[in-house]
């Protein structure tokens, strides 16, 4: 679409670029708008921006910016992804034509170029249903989990949610699950990518959504769907009456996105009172007027309304979910008057040593804890591994995201295993097998339980955390992140790891004044602590990631976000029960991220832009 003295034309791959300007004049003239004013305006590299490589399907989907061409999501992506997909799943599922699929989405919307997510969910279900296939089309904005859920109790073959998350508000993203009720993993990112490049021309029927809306094979399951989850999670509602009775005042906010009457459901599901909802964010608005980012995870920036709310009403904690209600904030007001925002690895301790005691209350077979399983990612807190060892079940760590919890946690379900909880650091938390990837919604419920419980005994989520940590030992951890978008700084940073001091496969032995005792790099399949070198955990040479374990007992792990323009770095200091000198520790993990920061990430060298504040 350009050539070498940058004149713009249309005639290097005409008919390549004739498909997208012709299927986007005729089913929407914005985004077919923005590709003619490029045009005009002879704008080469925002044209070849959008068109000069195709969004990568992974196994978290897709997630792009909303706009035009093959790297953005829009009518025409969103179309090719589901035949596609489509295609894989035909190949896959002999019963796909009687099972069918799920499709649900949240509140997102980009008006300058037409997309939104109920637009894009409405054209994957015309893909479905002009092949014949049976789709679970939700009628309205819905939490993440529920499609996951929806597959499970439905017995489908596939759910597709349409969401960018926490991500800027220009974003998008398409996000998949398989028959088990789990995100893909690989080998079904690469046969999904595949069939998608097999099928870009548009089939006749895709772009009918409105047809497809009045079909037969077209089913809204919202309100049965609705009715069953709420019935699914009171399973784990262990103190009814103490909710009913409870004076504790919480507020949530759903940060502009999809979280608020499903929250408000959970809470009365649970009969806890309803929490003070943050008026000016309990709305769905997909420009999240109120926040620099729509996500708890960054603080307190985020939760400043709520914090106000909570002034107000007198309430003493606040919740908060991200846009898509798949993640959990909490934070509590101390007694000197200031907030506390929890961090995921808190969040984690808090909510697995209560799930474990009520399921103890609930099991005086002493033998059935050895059918027990908790899970965690391997870059978040190891506090579960501390409190199994202590009380007998069995504890597991994948890599990094719920994919592969939920499907370690299928794989164990399915062995007759019970699966009682897992969380992952970035405020995700996995409460009940009804749905096998984080959730926000049921987490914020058996939260408020715990926190009405607690009230009980007059001790707040802090002092229960200090117990945890001085009975299983108090597990310190800091993470954060730089922004880097120059993929050749990134890969030249870990290179440099690999072959460190100018040694080829040679890797760091210290870093600073800390030693290190074993290096694992899941990029590779390189573990310096099995006797053949070789990691258990899967590798993916597509991902940066390396851990570095120290001989004080702290633990590093530096890997590349597979959504977003970061390094990541999550520290933690483990400590045996009885060392119980936090400063210390606290400044041990301070002085190692310092030295991490300096000696491995060299941020002034590679021109790394830190966390915003």
């Amino acid at each position: 679409i350009w050539d070498a003295t940058n004149q713009v034309t249309l005639e290097k791959e005409p008919k390549f670029i004739s498909l997208k300007i012709i299927a986007l004049r005729q089913l929407n003239p914005k985004t077919a708008s923005m590709v003619q004013d490029m045009v005009k305006e002879g704008a080469v590299e925002a044209l070849k921006k959008c068109f000069s490589s195709r969004m990568e399907f992974g196994t978290a989907g897709l997630r792009a910016a909303m706009g035009p061409g093959i790297s953005c999501m829009n009518d025409l992506t969103i179309i090719q992804t589901t035949q596609g997909f489509c295609r894989y799943l035909e190949d896959s599922f002999e019963n796909l034509k009687e099972r069918g699929v799920v499709i649900g989405y949240d509140a997102r919307a980009h008006p300058t170029s037409g997309g939104s997510s109920k637009r894009f969910a409405s054209l994957a279900a015309a893909v479905f249903i002009s092949r014949g296939v049976p789709v679970h089309l939700f009628s309205d904005i819905t939490p993440t989990p529920f499609v996951p859920f929806t597959v499970s109790h439905l017995g489908l073959c596939a759910g597709i949610m349409v969401t960018a998350s926490h991500n800027p508000k220009q974003d998008n993203g398409y996000k998949v699950y398989w028959e088990n009720g789990a995100q893909i993993v690989s080998p079904h990112d690469k046969g999904i990518s595949t069939a998608i490049e097999e099928n870009l021309e548009p089939w006749p029927e895709s772009w009918n959504a409105e047809d497809a809306l009045k079909s037969p094979l077209l089913k809204d399951p919202y309100q049965d769907i609705h009715t069953e989850y709420f019935k699914a999670i009171q399973k784990h509602c262990h103190h009814r009456e103490i909710n009913k009775s409870s004076e504790v005042k919480i507020v949530h906010t759903s940060v502009h996105g999809v979280g608020h009457a499903f929250v408000q459901s959970a809470f009365k599901a649970f009969e806890l009172h309803p929490p003070y909802a943050v008026e000016e964010q309990k709305d769905p608005d997909p420009d999240f007027p109120t926040v620099k980012y729509p996500n708890p995870e960054e603080g307190e920036g985020v939760l400043t309304l709520s914090f106000a709310l909570a002034e107000r009403e007198g309430a003493t904690v606040v919740l908060a979910n991200d846009p898509d209600a798949d993640r959990l904030a909490i934070a509590e007001k101390q007694e000197g008057g200031q907030w506390r925002v929890f961090s995921g690895n808190e969040l984690g301790a808090l909510l697995g040593w209560w799930m474990f005691r009520c399921w103890k209350q609930q099991n005086s077979d002493t033998g059935a804890v050895k059918s027990l399983y908790m899970l965690s990612s391997t870059v978040s807190s190891k506090i579960l591994r501390a409190i199994a060892l202590k009380e007998g079940f069995h504890f597991e760590e994948t890599l990094t995201g719920f994919k592969w919890m939920g499907n370690r946690a299928r794989d164990l379900l399915d062995q007759g295993k019970t699966v009682l909880f897992a969380f992952e650091e970035a405020i995700g938390y996995m409460c009940s097998p009804s749905v096998l990837d984080k959730d926000g919604v049921s987490a914020a419920a058996i939260a408020g339980e715990m926190i009405s419980y607690l009230a009980t005994k007059n001790t707040s989520l802090s002092q229960q955390l200090t117990t945890i940590y001085e009975e299983y030992g108090y597990h310190i951890s800091k993470n954060s992140y730089f922004i880097c978008h120059d993929q050749d700084v990134i890969r030249s940073l870990f290179e440099r790891l690999r072959n460190y001091g100018g040694q080829k496969d040679s890797y760091p032995t210290q870093c600073g004044r800390f030693s290190i005792s074993a290096v694992r790099d899941l990029t590779t399949g390189y573990d310096s602590n099995r006797p053949d070198k070789k990691a258990v955990l899967p590798t993916s040479s597509s991902s940066q990631m390396i851990t570095f374990t120290f001989s004080n007992g702290g633990v590093a792990t530096m890997r590349t976000s597979g959504t977003e323009p970061k390094i990541k770095y999550y520290t933690e200091l483990c400590a045996a029960p009885g060392n119980s000198d936090v400063a210390h520790l606290k400044k041990e993990l301070d002085d190692l991220v310092d030295a991490i920061v300096e000696n491995f990430f060299e941020p002034q060298k590679n021109k790394l832009q830190p966390k915003p504040e």
